[in-house]
């Protein structure tokens, strides 16, 4: 009698349903789920083999929501995390003509923008300046901060019909213009930005990635590429806005900077800057009213040690608040799309 009792008991999760497994929510006080919180429905869920045996489901929630927040399982360390992003997407991607330094801590998985804590890093779509970026995103917390350092997030949806067709037609028009100048000192170089000391490779690059490049004296580099301004979903089909401009532009950088930069730099050698594509300047104005349709449309939730949260990089933007205290956050990317209409 005790042998049945202890295999019916030994048998009893195997009857859950993969609903029953993991449950869905919203965050605390949240009017909508987004992001889409996922959590155990029972204890000890194995979250790399649920996510294995339901790719589908994670696919459809993702499409549907563009933010999803993995928290409360046992997620066990950067390995367990690769393991869980490769269960949904086995070919992680690279990081390559970067915009911002890394460090990498496991196969193709990163540490988040290194920038100084006390620095605000404004909602933004990954690589959405190149010719190709990567379709989905994840954030691992290994470590939280003892005083905000979150990771915003924003429906990029509600933002472009938030936006003004005055704000919107000049920008899907022209696109938008890139500019960077690597090697003077105050940005990343080219080196760190495109992982070799190959100019060959980076020219080679430049040509695939259709990007005007000039090579200038004391070993810096000169790039010029023009970009989409909106995206279409490959899937859904859904328009989004989908640039960089903001980001670029030198309107971003705080004054005091932004000053020391023009009394040192003339406006076409600055490190980075963004135009019309046609060359012609965007208006601060416009650029301001487009961060404040982000800080408007902004989520915000304290990061937990173990959360994973995963975004779809065509529906949903991602920044960073300043923090206080040791922070470690790790990033996996995969699978690439290539704007094909440059």
């Amino acid at each position: 009698m005790s042998t049945n009792k202890f295999r019916a008991v030994r048998r009893q999760p195997l009857n859950l349903s993969q609903a029953e497994l993991v449950k869905t929510g919203s965050l605390p006080g949240a009017a909508e789920p987004f992001p889409l919180v996922l959590s155990p429905g029972v204890e000890s869920v194995n979250l790399t083999r649920w996510a294995g045996a339901n790719r589908e489901r994670v696919e459809q929630e993702l499409l549907q929501h563009g933010a999803l927040l993995f928290r409360g399982f046992e997620v066990g360390g950067v390995e367990q995390f690769e393991e869980f992003a490769r269960a949904l997407s086995p070919d992680l991607l690279d990081y390559r003509e970067r915009a911002a330094p890394r460090v990498e801590v496991g196969r193709n998985i990163y540490t988040s923008t290194e920038y100084p804590a006390e620095h605000h890093i404004p909602l933004h779509h990954e690589m959405s300046y190149s010719h190709n970026w990567p379709t989905k995103i994840w954030f691992y917390c290994v470590q939280a901060p003892r005083q905000r350092g979150a990771t915003p997030v924003a429906d990029d949806r509600k933002v472009f019909r938030r936006l003004s067709p005055q704000i919107k037609e000049p920008f899907m028009r022209k696109k938008v213009m890139y500019t960077r100048n690597y090697g003077e000192g105050v940005d990343l170089s080219w080196q760190e930005a495109f992982q070799t000391t190959d100019r060959a490779l980076v020219e080679k690059y430049c040509r695939e990635a259709h990007t005007e490049f000039e090579w200038k004296g004391g070993d810096r580099l000169k790039t010029r590429q023009v970009r989409q301004a909106v995206a279409v979903h490959p899937k859904t089909g859904e328009t989004v806005w989908f640039n960089h401009a903001h980001m670029f532009h030198i309107s971003n950088v705080e004054p005091d900077v932004r000053a020391a930069l023009l009394e040192q730099f003339r406006e076409e050698d600055l490190p980075r800057n963004a135009y019309y594509g046609d060359g012609t300047p965007i208006e601060t104005s416009v650029l301001d009213e487009i961060r404040e349709i982000y800080r408007e449309e902004a989520v915000t939730f304290p990061w937990q040690e173990g959360d994973i949260m995963m975004l779809d990089n065509f529906l949903a933007t991602h920044g960073r608040e300043p923090f206080v205290g040791p922070r470690k956050i790790v990033v996996a990317m995969a699978e690439l799309y290539t704007n094909r209409d440059i």
